[in-house]
């Protein structure tokens, strides 16, 4: 009895050295009801992009809120939605809600997204929005995004509204039954909450070493 209960002691005590060592999860990121950070990132065209700076540029002033979308070139999800992701720039930014585009993988892992690719593919799709570098993979981790795409809805004031994906349909545009982001803004604008407020983002994972 003696030696079980030794034993029993020292797998208990394994169990939490190993506990303290092991390393722990990430934070999740932000969920609906915080508000979001702000960034300072750069563009395709060069310029410094934070979302301060894009309500106080000329054209912008009846922001109400952005589309911050985390996506890239290389994950086929993320081309499978670039159509849809300019289509629903066009339709609901002249309204206040543009698309922030943000590309979260390391191009050394991944050298697709690299800054000249993104400009390449930008220029190839002919994108209306910006499409931004997290320069360093420190963006992404605040947002708490983990796949490309994965979509954060903030008003104005960078309060989070809506998490997830785009639509219902990750692989097949014609099959889109649900725009869960329109259907967040047409809520948000009624005084209502969105429903739902969260969708799993369905996608590649982000490329980090």
């Amino acid at each position: 009895m003696k030696k079980v209960l030794g034993i029993t002691a020292t797998l208990f005590v394994a169990v939490l050295l190993t506990s303290a060592f092991w390393p722990q999860p990430e934070a999740d990121g932000l969920e609906v009801g915080d508000v979001a950070p702000d960034f300072n990132l750069e563009n395709i065209d060069g310029s410094m992009v934070s979302l301060a700076d894009y309500e106080a540029e000329e054209g912008h002033e009846d922001i109400k809120g952005y589309i911050v979308t985390f996506t890239c070139n290389t994950c086929p999800y993320a081309v499978a939605y670039e159509d849809r992701l300019i289509a629903t720039h066009n339709k609901m930014a002249p309204k206040g809600w543009p698309i922030i585009a943000i590309q979260p993988n390391d191009p050394e892992v991944q050298p697709g997204d690299s800054m000249d690719e993104m400009r390449k593919r930008a220029g190839e799709k002919d994108f209306p929005f910006v499409y931004l570098m997290d320069e360093g993979q420190m963006v992404y981790p605040q947002y708490g995004a983990n796949r490309t795409p994965h979509i954060f809805l903030l008003d104005k004031d960078r309060k989070v509204h809506y998490i997830g994906a785009l639509d219902d349909s990750p692989r097949n545009p014609d099959e889109v039954t649900v725009n869960y982001v329109e259907e967040a803004i047409a809520a948000i604008e009624n005084g209502e909450a969105p429903d739902p407020d969260f969708t799993k983002a369905i996608g590649c994972t982000i490329k980090t070493k």
